[in-house]
C-alpha cells in the first residue's frame, strides 16, 4: 500500500485521485508521520460498505443464537405467513 503525506495530498490531489481510480489501491495519508486517513476510490468504498453490512448481519445472527432468540422453521413460516397477509 502506498503512503503519502498530507502535504502531498494538498499539492497533488488530482494526481492522487487519478492514481486511485486507475490502480484501485488505497493510499494511506499521514500527518506529522502518523496515519491519519485512507484515500480509496468510490467503488472500493461501496464494496467495503456492502461487506460490512453483511458481516454486521452475521454478527447479529450469532448474537441471537447466543441469547437463544431463535425459532423453529415451522414457527418462522407461521410468522412470515401472518406478515405477508
Amino acid at each position: 500500500m502506498r503512503t503519502e503525506r498530507v502535504t502531498t495530498l494538498k499539492r497533488q490531489a488530482t494526481e492522487l485521485l487519478t492514481d486511485i481510480e486507475r490502480d484501485r489501491e488505497p493510499i494511506l495519508i499521514t500527518q506529522h508521520g502518523l496515519p491519519s486517513a485512507y484515500l480509496v476510490d468510490v467503488e472500493t468504498y461501496r464494496l467495503m460498505q456492502q461487506r460490512l453490512a453483511v458481516l454486521e448481519g452475521i454478527a447479529r445472527g450469532e448474537q441471537a443464537l447466543a441469547e437463544e432468540r431463535v425459532m423453529s422453521h415451522a414457527q418462522a413460516r407461521t410468522r412470515l405467513a401472518r406478515w405477508l397477509k
